[in-house]
């Protein structure tokens, strides 16, 4: 029965072996616990549980860029580190006898577990960045509830796996080997390929070097991912007017806002796949509207969109947002009126936000 992959010195790499694999494990780990930190603060800012929304904090203005930012350079590092460390590992599928026992099979049932995981995570996450969804589930959900699993499937691994991570896991211990330098060096350079080619849709000095990043700010216009077309908002009525609701609710119209005193701040869009630009934004403080209607300081507010439909149709904003003088009902973006793309008549634009919750076409502002 041992023949083909099974057979005895079928594999005659000398990069397969413990020491290989621990190194390439720990940097596999480290990125994945960095992508999994960082997507955890993306979900938390996107769908707080009740007990955290009135304690999001508005500032560091490009906070929400940085964890971002970072988190998709490190799921993008962490597909070449995921094959170079499948291949340094994959011939122990193949070893004799393929079973050894019930702790064996629960073994290789983890291993599966979490291989199946982050494969999924990666790939989901991969055409994420495209927005590109060729698969029935809903991908936010999925990728959360994915990352949990492969999370947990890693510490299992790393529990059972500690008495050789221990044995190998000092390089002043480890037998030289030919193989090795070549594997981690060729890992490295990919690894440092794929980050320098498309990390600098978020890192502004890193632009020039952008070769495969499915955005590019700064070379045009700020980059759009909801088009006014796909909302069904191309035609605003003219006689528009933004209806604010409180105690001393009251509807006012573009002219009427325009005359209003403005704000100019320069503020990040950022956004879930990965990308950032700032911008010149002009308009009226929330915080100013909101206080016109008589809603007191500290409320959570919901914003209403023009469009018909989507999940972002209507959003929550917590006090901490509503109430910072940076947070703009946005007019114009870099001294011009906003384009039906950029959400004209007006959108927010506030602080350390996803980009997803800076509602484009808006037509109600109400506190909760």
């Amino acid at each position: 029965m041992r023949r083909g992959p099974f057979r005895p010195g079928a594999f005659r790499s000398p990069a397969h072996e413990p020491r290989t694999a621990v190194v390439l494990g720990r940097w596999l780990g480290a990125a994945l616990l960095l992508c999994f930190a960082t997507g955890l603060v993306s979900h938390l800012l996107q769908d707080p549980p009740s007990w955290l929304a009135g304690r999001l904090p508005s500032r560091p203005v490009n906070g929400y860029r940085v964890t971002q930012g970072l988190h998709v350079i490190a799921g993008l590092a962490a597909i070449p580190l995921t094959g170079a460390k499948l291949w340094t590992v994959y011939p122990r599928l193949f070893a004799w006898p393929p079973l050894r026992g019930v702790l064996h099979l629960l073994e290789r049932l983890s291993v599966a577990l979490l291989v199946a995981a982050v494969l999924l995570e990666l790939f989901t996450g991969l055409l994420n960045t495209l927005q590109w969804y060729p698969w029935p589930f809903p991908f936010r959900q999925t990728h959360y509830w994915t990352a949990w699993t492969a999370v947990g499937a890693l510490l299992v691994h790393l529990a059972v796996k500690a008495p050789v991570i221990a044995a190998h896991r000092r390089r002043a211990d480890a037998v030289p080997l030919p193989g090795r330098r070549a594997v981690l060096a060729a890992t490295a350079a990919a690894v440092g390929a794929v980050t320098l080619s498309t990390a600098g849709q978020s890192v502004p000095w890193l632009r020039g070097l952008v070769l495969f990043a499915p955005r590019r700010p700064g070379t045009g216009s700020l980059p759009v991912n909801r088009t006014a077309a796909q909302a069904g908002t191309t035609a605003v009525p003219a006689d528009w007017q933004l209806a604010v609701d409180g105690p001393d609710g009251y509807r006012i119209g573009l002219a009427e806002l325009r005359a209003l005193p403005q704000t100019t701040a320069v503020l990040p869009i950022a956004c879930v796949e990965g990308w950032s630009a700032d911008a010149r934004w002009t308009g009226v403080r929330l915080a100013e509207l909101l206080r016109r209607a008589g809603v007191p300081a500290g409320s959570t507010v919901r914003i209403t969109s023009l469009e018909a439909d989507g999940p972002y149709r209507a959003t929550e904003m917590p006090a901490a947002y509503a109430d910072d003088p940076l947070t703009l009902l946005a007019l114009a973006l870099d001294g011009r009126p906003l384009t039906p793309d950029h959400g004209f008549p007006a959108r927010i634009v506030a602080p350390n936000r996803p980009g997803v919750l800076q509602t484009k076409w808006v037509a109600r502002i109400e506190a909760v």
